[in-house]
């Protein structure tokens, strides 16, 4: 499997591949590359309907040039923790941020959220969302309005009077909680469009179909998300005084796997 970068040529593979429709895993193959580095070149380039190789692999020039520039730290270099390697963690944020791009995220608002999720501190202030992502306030800004508004990310003040922004243990539980009550809302407007369209007629039909599937949806996700969330929040031998799980909470754990679970994707963003 051949490593390093891909070349220009290859991205001109791609761009051919993509508007032939093949997929990802195709293109892989008949560049003997992982289906994943291809997927993240696409999706960090614009996407497969607006993918062009020139452009992508000028960009990955101006990043890797960027990364040899990048001044030390202290001089408004990203801050990277001691002990880690530093491309392993590049590596992992790419996958994380594309794989929130696949589930419906904006690159920039799925690039906030990584740095949020990958940060010890589970917060980041503005100033040291822009240090470390490279990229302007303004950038920063509008991915974090976004992702409050899909339930991701909250904010608070820290004692500098500082807006920090952060992600906490509940993150996919409320948003979940959030998708389920979206899917509420379509078993909603199916059901009212049978009364409008008349009962017996075909549309009817079919719109009641949607709504009883909609409802049972909603219902075993919250209720699976509160199973879960219950279970998760338990410390082991909280109730006996042991560092043994009880029964209560084995019986818990077996109840809330024995029902649909809980989707780690989140919103699939004002849609789903």
């Amino acid at each position: 499997m051949p490593g390093g970068r891909l070349t220009q040529q290859e991205r001109q593979q791609i761009a051919l591949g993509l508007a032939d429709s093949l997929p990802y895993a195709e293109i892989a193959r008949r560049l003997d590359r992982p289906t994943s580095t291809i997927t993240r070149e696409v999706m960090r380039n614009g996407g497969p309907t607006t993918y062009r190789a020139d452009l992508a692999h000028r960009a990955t020039e101006r990043r890797a040039h960027r990364r040899r520039h990048t001044p030390p730290t202290g001089q408004g270099a990203p801050v990277r923790d001691r002990g880690r390697d530093d491309e392993a963690v590049r590596e992992y944020e790419e996958a994380f941020t594309t794989l929130l791009m696949q589930q419906g995220l904006p690159k920039m608002s799925a690039r906030v959220l990584t740095c949020l999720f990958t940060a010890d501190a589970g917060s980041l202030t503005a100033s040291e969302l822009v240090q470390r992502l490279q990229v302007s306030a303004a950038s920063v800004s509008k991915a974090i309005a976004f992702l409050e508004e899909q339930g991701l990310v909250s904010r608070s003040r820290d004692d500098r009077r500082r807006e920090r922004y952060y992600v906490d243990d509940d993150v996919w539980y409320q948003s979940t909680i959030a998708s389920a009550r979206g899917t509420a809302q379509v078993a909603a407007i199916a059901r009212r469009g049978v009364g409008v369209l008349g009962c017996d007629s075909p549309a009817a039909a079919r719109l009641e179909n949607i709504a009883r599937f909609s409802d049972f949806i909603s219902e075993s996700i919250l209720r699976a998300a509160e199973q879960v969330r219950e279970v998760l929040h338990t410390k082991p031998g909280t109730r006996d005084g042991t560092g043994d799980p009880t029964a209560a909470d084995a019986d818990r754990g077996q109840a809330a796997t024995a029902r649909p679970g809980v989707s780690g994707s989140g919103r699939r963003r004002a849609g789903r």
